[in-house]
């Protein structure tokens, strides 16, 4: 029977005789605890889901880019295929023709999200081989294998940022009014439409071409699944006494340690983030600076004699705010007739760093729900490791409000910067750039907003003695030591000098906040090292 501990003082976790002896401690012994990592979920399911996902992604792919030649071919470069005709005003047709913009953009998340979650799979298996994966989220498009001809080389990662880059781009301009017809008619612009399917259609190859690069250890998106992979294929070995240290306690000399009432927030958890969380307040200042420069121009050019540019609608004010564009509207424009090209990479230029924003604030997002499924394990219902990918995106709040905020800011964009016009008798007569100042106020507004949540999120600090562990792997095979597809984690073992803290099958008691945690043995191992034969 195990001595019950008694309540130690702060430094009675440092009564090892010296640090060399404590790191030879380290180095000696051995992981003892029944881990059973054979029991990992390999996921197949959320393999059928994602292969099922790229499948529909490639079919919609190859719609869009069969719409994009049968345009072209019967209607020339500025062609455009009417598909929808609707009784209703100018008013009413605008607005419809949004809504089905911004369905667009929905769809080309559900396409880009699915790609994007087998590619992620494949970059996670790529870096475990090369014994560089730290965290089970990452920067899935600035994080790089090695290998210049790898498809999850850093060449194929930058070319797959601009597809998405490009995809967007591409979504806002596709619905366009025909005003020839006596009714509202809507049309399919054919050059957007062939590059949007074009784009969808890369990524989906050298998505595939990743999964098939690398062997897949799992498929499963949840952090206990990859980090019992990996320790069951030896690419990751739990460290010794670490059993109450949390990820930011790794990069300090670690060993027994008393639980700590707060836990570090993802900000200091994970380096990336503090990155992802400034650059998304970069945006916010970019977008406000756009708007200003928007209506410093209008102010100059409204009575100006130029033919570059034109300010045109009425002055910004509160009368004349609105959330659509219309007629009273502050905004400048230029004719782009022949000149589709260049006006296109200013649009992707713009829009660029909305989009790799959005995509980098799933760092954020996925950290926080790693660590959100960890601190189950002190619930009433416990730690469930097998996850649904479908359902993840539903059940975790954050998750869901950047899966809503993609489309929506995206659209939002188009509002304030597009390219369309009127297409008349099939094709499109010029190409006009819009910039609509108050749209552009109400985007910054929008992304001001999802800066504070996210930023909020980010420098959020967990309660309770349980270690945040926010998906780093290391940190959480140390936690870990019985693995079950339901866990709890608590106080599990009393020892002099030292306590033990881990996971079990059934539920555990609280731990005692005024011991010294080192983990399973670890009082053998000191009175090894205080009293040797």
């Amino acid at each position: 029977m195990a001595a019950s501990s008694k309540p130690t003082d702060e430094s009675s976790h440092d009564a090892l005789p010296n640090h060399q002896d404590f790191d030879s401690m380290l180095s000696d012994a051995k992981f003892t605890a029944d881990t059973r990592t054979d029991l990992y979920d390999r996921s197949l399911t959320s393999r059928r889901y994602a292969l099922a996902g790229v499948a529909c992604s490639s079919i919609f792919s190859c719609l869009c880019t069969v719409a994009g030649i049968v345009t072209l071919a019967n209607q020339g470069i500025l062609g455009v295929t009417t598909i929808i005709m609707v009784p209703s005003s100018d008013t009413q047709s605008s607005l419809q023709a949004e809504i089905l913009s911004l369905a667009l953009n929905l769809i080309v998340t559900l396409c880009t999200e699915s790609i994007g979650f087998v590619h992620g799979i494949s970059l996670h298996s790529a870096l475990a081989s090369e014994s560089r994966l730290r965290f089970n989220a990452d920067l899935r498009l600035l994080t790089a294998a090695r290998g210049w001809y790898n498809p999850n080389g850093a060449i194929f990662n930058g070319i797959s940022a601009v597809l998405l880059i490009i995809s967007y781009c591409s979504a806002s301009l596709v619905i366009c009014i025909d005003a020839s017809l006596p009714h509202c008619s809507f049309a399919i612009a054919g050059i957007p439409v062939l590059v949007l399917g074009v784009s969808l259609l890369l990524q989906v190859v050298i998505a595939l071409s990743g999964m098939h690069a690398v062997k897949i250890l799992t498929w499963s998106s949840s952090p206990f699944d990859l980090t019992a992979a990996l320790v069951h294929h030896m690419q990751l070995t739990p460290a010794t006494l670490q059993c109450m240290r949390h990820v930011s306690d790794l990069d300090t000399y670690g060993g027994p340690a008393k639980p700590s009432g707060i836990q570090p927030s993802a900000w200091h958890a994970h380096p990336s983030i503090r990155k992802v969380v400034i650059f998304l307040w970069v945006i916010v200042a970019a977008c406000a600076g756009w708007a200003a420069l928007v209506m410093y121009i209008w102010d100059r050019f409204q009575h100006s004699d130029t033919d570059v540019v034109f300010g045109s609608g009425s002055a910004l004010t509160q009368h004349t705010w609105s959330f659509f564009p219309n007629e009273k509207s502050t905004y400048i424009w230029y004719k782009s007739s022949g000149r589709m090209l260049f006006s296109w990479v200013n649009m992707a230029l713009i829009q660029g760093p909305l989009t790799l924003g959005l995509h980098c604030s799933e760092l954020i997002a996925n950290v926080i729900r790693d660590e959100r499924q960890w601190r189950c394990a002190t619930g009433r219902e416990g730690l469930r490791i097998l996850t649904n990918p479908v359902k993840t995106i539903f059940t975790h709040p954050i998750c869901l409000i950047l899966f809503v905020a993609k489309p929506f800011l995206h659209w939002m964009f188009g509002l304030a910067f597009n390219l369309r016009d009127n297409a008349i008798e099939g094709s499109l007569n010029s190409l006009k750039v819009n910039m609509f100042a108050a749209q552009i106020w109400n985007l910054c507004i929008a992304l001001f907003i999802f800066a504070c949540f996210f930023t909020f999120v980010a420098l959020r600090r967990p309660r309770g003695p349980q270690p945040a562990a926010y998906g780093h792997l290391q940190t959480l095979a140390n936690l870990v030591d019985e693995w079950s597809p339901v866990m709890w984690w608590g106080h599990k073992e009393d020892g002099i000098p030292y306590c033990h803290a881990g996971t079990s099958d059934h539920p555990l008691p609280d731990v005692k906040m005024d011991c010294v945690y080192a983990g399973s043995g670890a009082g053998s191992l000191v009175a090894r090292e205080l009293y040797p034969r």
